[in-house]
């Protein structure tokens, strides 16, 4: 059974950096695509990062030049560092893994940006 176990959330203020882990278990970890998501309040679920087997990376235009995507496929763990923090970044963070037609989910880790 594939689990994925965020971490890496907390407060920071405008203008920190925050790093999330994404840790996952029981799938072919290399072969699979793996992206970050993210919701506020009241809002619905929007991409955040997303990288493939290869290493191709690609971003939501609100988060270009300030966030970067990696994995390590030898720890099973996908990274999103998030630098120049805005409080509109403030939601929880969600990582998911694509597994052919089947995408699994972490549980979440919140990350709240002051002003």
């Amino acid at each position: 059974q594939v689990q994925l176990v965020e971490s890496g959330g907390g407060l920071v203020q405008a203008g920190g950096s925050l790093r999330l882990s994404c840790a996952a278990s029981g799938s072919i970890f290399s072969i699979n695509a793996m992206g970050w998501y993210r919701q506020a309040p009241g809002k619905q679920r929007e991409l955040v990062a997303r990288i493939t087997s290869g290493g191709f990376a690609n971003y939501a235009n609100s988060v270009k030049d300030r966030f970067t995507i990696s994995r390590d496929n030898a720890k099973n763990t996908v990274y999103l560092q998030m630098n120049s923090l805005k409080p509109e970044d403030t939601a929880v963070y969600y990582c998911n893994e694509e597994e052919g037609l089947r995408i699994y989910w972490g549980q979440g880790t919140q990350v709240t940006v002051s002003s």
